[in-house]
């Protein structure tokens, strides 16, 4: 038997292959499905089934296509009502692969479909759970996502996911090994852990939510306590994983067009696309086509994108590190950003021999700041929590998820200088902004790390929360 767990970072999810004798099966995968094919091939297997554990929000899963190439059967929990061909299973309901089996258990609350898979070995024991959006390590799945759709309000599923978890998951042998769905970073909880898989046995020690003795309304206040908004491109990808979507490999062939300058520039003009540079926040910084978006690659991507370009069917033009071009096509369709027009062929290198004019950002560093103007205006764009737990006193806080919220404070008539913690949120920051019309805003290079490592700076202290002063 063969468990291996496929974690992205980026999204922060988790994706895995099961395997037995010639037999394979697939939960929750990413859209490109080509590297679970050649998994499967490579190791003489069939992909017998794609399980999904709830109708995913925070990016597009790719089991139509990966049904579509290998006839796997789509599995789906109890309650759920796909757009397409799919097995929705009963609860406790199971699936033989090869020598071991898949138990369906039904845990609502997350959303009103989500079901666990409880994996049995070929002697009946439990092995492992693959817990989806219901059970993380140091939490569990946010309860407010599915309110509409459930016609309940956030309290209501936080109760049916309390029940959920004391009736089907922690009835669970202690050293049944949980394998979730997503790791910290997700917009999917509020306190998950960095380790990606642990023990029942010890969540249920250290998960805030899976405490025993705990009451129904304890756990609904704790759970539905702190929630952000979510992201607005959720519901899109809902609606994507409900009803369909179009085949990766289509989006691949259009938004991996080789646009030449002038093609590129006559796209920008006749479709209102976002011009998205995806390259170092830095280089960005230096040189870029006028009314570019710079959310750079090698970073939080996906979800910045999800985050900020709030309109999912929004024409999208990409500029790219030479090679990364499919790169960049592909994890935008991961969260269902899906009309890439094509990319400019030959880069900022192509566009400047043209003659086409190009603009900048200026960044200046936490030295050269407090030996210019220790005064200066300081906006922080990075979160609440990051601001609170510690900040240059005097700076401003507006995260980057809120910038349309909060655009109206900002002075376009004066010099502001802007940070996050290292400088890629701020460069973000700065080219939205730039979009507008705000054109007096500087880069902090470094970020909040440098102006704090400079000494030249006043940091507030951490305050623990009701901590007297």
């Amino acid at each position: 038997m063969i468990i291996e767990q496929i974690y992205t970072g980026c999204l922060a999810q988790g994706a895995y292959y099961i395997q037995s004798e010639n037999q394979a099966a697939i939960i929750d995968p990413l859209r490109e499905v080509e590297p679970y094919i050649k998994k499967a091939k490579a190791a003489g297997a069939v992909i017998k089934y794609v399980f999904e554990t709830h109708f995913h929000a925070d990016f597009v899963s790719g089991h139509l296509d990966l049904s579509r190439q290998t006839g796997a059967r789509i599995i789906y929990g109890p309650t759920a009502q796909p757009g397409f061909k799919a097995h929705v299973a009963k609860d406790r309901e199971e699936f033989k692969l090869g020598k071991v089996t898949i138990r369906v258990l039904h845990t609502p609350g997350h959303t009103m479909e989500s079901a666990c898979y409880l994996l049995l070995d070929e002697h009946g024991e439990q092995k492992a759970l693959f817990s989806g959006d219901t059970l993380f390590i140091g939490d569990v799945g946010r309860p407010d996502l599915a309110q509409k759709a459930a016609h309940m309000t956030q309290e209501e599923l936080a109760g049916t996911l309390y029940d959920s978890l004391r009736n089907q998951v922690m009835t669970l042998n202690d050293d049944v090994t949980i394998y979730p769905a997503h790791g910290a970073g997700s917009a999917c909880g509020k306190n998950m852990s960095r380790e990606i898989t642990d023990t029942l046995g010890n969540q249920k020690k250290h998960n805030y939510a899976l405490r025993a003795n705990m009451t129904k309304e304890e756990f609904i206040r704790e759970v539905t306590q702190g929630l952000t908004p979510p992201p607005a491109y959720f519901p899109m990808n809902v609606k994507m994983n409900k009803e369909g979507y179009e085949s990766i490999d289509a989006v691949l062939g259009q938004g991996t067009r080789a646009l030449s300058p002038e093609a590129f520039e006559a796209a920008a003009n006749e479709t209102g696309a976002v011009i998205l540079d995806t390259r170092n926040a830095a280089v960005f910084g230096q040189e870029f086509i006028p009314n570019s978006v710079n959310i750079g690659l090698d970073g939080n991507f996906a979800p910045w994108v999800g985050a900020l370009i709030t309109d999912i069917r929004q024409p999208i033009l990409i500029v790219a590190d030479e090679g990364r071009e499919e790169e960049v096509v592909t994890r935008l369709a991961r969260v269902g950003y899906d009309h890439s027009l094509g990319f400019l062929k030959g880069g900022m290198n192509a566009w400047k021999a043209a003659g086409k004019e190009t603009d900048h950002i200026t960044s200046v560093s936490a030295e050269e700041l407090a030996n210019s103007d220790a005064e200066a205006a300081l906006i922080d764009v990075r979160k609440a929590s990051e601001y609170l737990a510690e900040h240059v006193i005097g700076a401003e806080n507006i995260p980057l998820d809120y910038i349309n919220k909060h655009m109206s404070q900002v002075d376009k008539n004066k010099p502001i200088y802007v940070h996050c913690a290292g400088g890629y949120r701020s460069m973000i920051f700065n080219s939205i902004m730039r979009t507008r019309g705000y054109h007096n805003l500087i880069n902090v290079s470094g970020g909040f790390t440098a102006l704090k490592e400079s000494g030249k700076f006043k940091i507030s202290p951490y305050v623990c929360p009701g901590t007297m002063l």
